[in-house]
């Protein structure tokens, strides 16, 4: 990871309160929500990196070696202590950083991922982020909305190029920072 990304993944902040969330660094206490929500045929659908079946050692696994890593940026989206999703950045060499996220089923439709995404631009761009990119697949309208809703243009579709959506139509957006 270059050092333009390490240096703007250490000025984000480890928590970020919103008026309905509040998301903060995930934790083993976060590990049996995580995989109750996410061990779902309908969340995973939408994932290039959730592997399925998943469970609590796939939860643990994120929170001890996904979340500290130096390519990640991840926050639980919680309200009222209730974990309901993750967000948070993925930066990869040479490249502007990704947002991601995903939900928990009951938690659709509610405006929670739109809320979350949000906060996480304006930190992000706050620390100094010049552009964020993300991607969704093509037939994701949930998602590709709360991108659009959270600043981003849709730029070009192609084949998802990861895991366990590879080759699925996808699209892909862009948001750059005015720079004033």
């Amino acid at each position: 990871m270059t050092s333009v990304a390490t240096s703007l993944k250490h000025r984000l902040p480890t928590a970020i309160r919103t008026q309905r969330l509040v998301l903060v660094t995930p934790t083993l206490a976060h590990a049996p929500a995580i995989a109750a929500l996410a061990n779902n045929a309908n969340v995973h659908k939408w994932m290039a990196r959730l592997p399925f079946p998943y469970g609590l050692s796939d939860a643990e696994f994120f929170i001890n070696e996904i979340v500290p890593s130096a390519e990640e940026f991840c926050l639980a989206i919680t309200r009222d202590d209730e974990f309901m999703g993750v967000v948070g950045l993925h930066f990869g060499d040479g490249q502007v950083p990704e947002l991601g996220y995903w939900l928990g089923e009951p938690y659709w439709g509610l405006g929670y991922a739109t809320e979350a995404a949000r906060m996480v631009v304006s930190a992000a761009r706050a620390a100094g982020a010049t552009a964020l990119r993300a991607r969704a697949l093509k037939d994701n309208h949930a998602s590709r909305n709360v991108l659009r809703k959270a600043g981003f243009i849709e730029t070009q579709e192609g084949p998802e190029p990861l895991g366990t959506n590879r080759g699925k139509p996808a699209v892909f957006l862009y948001l750059e920072f005015d720079q004033r």
